[in-house]
């Protein structure tokens, strides 16, 4: 996985296009203080899809935070879905001590790899956690 790591870091610097691609991280399994989904998912997720489309287009906008650029809750539609009071808001907050975590769990992940991951993936996460921080102190 490193070797596919380096290639995939390798190719995106020998791309002729200026414009390199976009990644987007979806979490479809987000779930409430009861373990109920945030999101109705199936059908439903084509709404978050319409915005990454409408984002790749440069015809909305976005929330920029510690893991990256996330809707602003305008630029969705939800017309005609029975989205339960609350949910949008905790579908697009972004919880610093969940993410830390995360970037623990990721840490243990990459250290299979030892010394062949290449350092901008390390960079990467260092660089999350940093934005972390400083989330922290707002």
């Amino acid at each position: 996985m490193a070797d596919y790591f380096e290639h995939w870091l390798r190719t995106g610097l020998r791309m002729k296009r200026k414009i390199q691609p976009r990644i987007f991280n979806v979490n479809w399994f987000r779930t409430d203080e009861n373990g109920n989904f945030l999101w109705p998912g199936y059908g439903e997720n084509l709404r978050v899809l319409e915005w990454i489309l409408a984002r790749c287009r440069g015809e909305v906008d976005a929330v920029q935070t510690a893991i990256g650029y996330i809707p602003r809750p305008e630029d969705l539609n939800l017309t005609g879905l029975d989205l339960p009071p609350g949910n949008l808001e905790k579908l697009l907050k972004v919880n610093h001590e969940d993410w830390l975590e995360e970037a623990n769990r990721i840490e243990n992940f990459f250290k299979q790899f030892e010394d062949r991951l290449p350092t901008e993936i390390w960079a990467q996460l260092e660089g999350l956690r940093r934005r972390l921080d400083v989330m922290d102190e707002m």
